[in-house]
């Protein structure tokens, strides 16, 4: 009853200053019908409304059916929705393209989250640390996103979804010269497209 009344107030408050705001000329004065439809059928409305049962209406399980939307949340399908919600890189050991446990608990969900959203794409951005030369880790950082790649497919994610490409040492996530900064780098990243 409440709800219809928050629906039916505003409507009937546009209605009648609309019918307010119309000029008629005075012959119509007397006969006005815009007047007496609007009575109908706020009568009618009225007599509607008192034939719902509001008791059968269990106020807890409506308030358990409206979704509460966080506008701090990230839009579902998104490369923010993917860092929030799954993970968006994996780490390797030193000089090797072998997937962890932790790894694959990631990719895991990665490949989930795919299924939901057939429609995006990735690349598979794999990288490595400072040490080595530039051409080996460039194919380090190769066979890096092609393991992701591989493990992805494997989970049902469709091959023309996930792209992979090597960026070597070229673009560190840790800029320091240390065991910690270069664990962080010893990653693959996935970007949707």
């Amino acid at each position: 009853m409440i709800l219809n009344l928050k629906v039916f107030a505003p409507v009937a408050a546009v209605v009648l200053l609309v019918a307010a705001c119309q000029s008629v000329p005075d012959s119509e004065l007397e006969s006005n019908s815009v007047g007496s439809d609007l009575s109908d059928s706020v009568a009618t409305s009225s007599t509607s409304d008192s034939d719902i049962d509001t008791d059968s209406i269990d106020s807890g399980s409506l308030e358990s059916e409206i979704e509460v939307v966080d506008p701090s949340a990230p839009i579902p399908g998104t490369q923010e929705d993917l860092v929030q919600n799954v993970g968006d890189r994996v780490f390797f050991g030193l000089d090797s393209a072998t997937l962890s446990p932790q790894s694959r608990s990631v990719l895991d969900k990665q490949a989930k989250w795919l299924k939901l959203f057939p429609d995006v794409s990735i690349t598979i951005e794999g990288h490595c640390d400072e040490r080595g030369t530039r051409e080996y880790n460039l194919a380090l950082g190769e066979q890096r996103a092609s393991a992701v790649r591989s493990y992805l497919i494997a989970l049902g994610v469709e091959a023309q979804r996930l792209n992979t490409i090597s960026y070597g040492k070229e673009r560190p996530y840790a800029l320091g010269h240390d065991e910690e900064s270069w664990k962080s780098n010893r990653r693959s990243v996935s970007v949707i497209n």
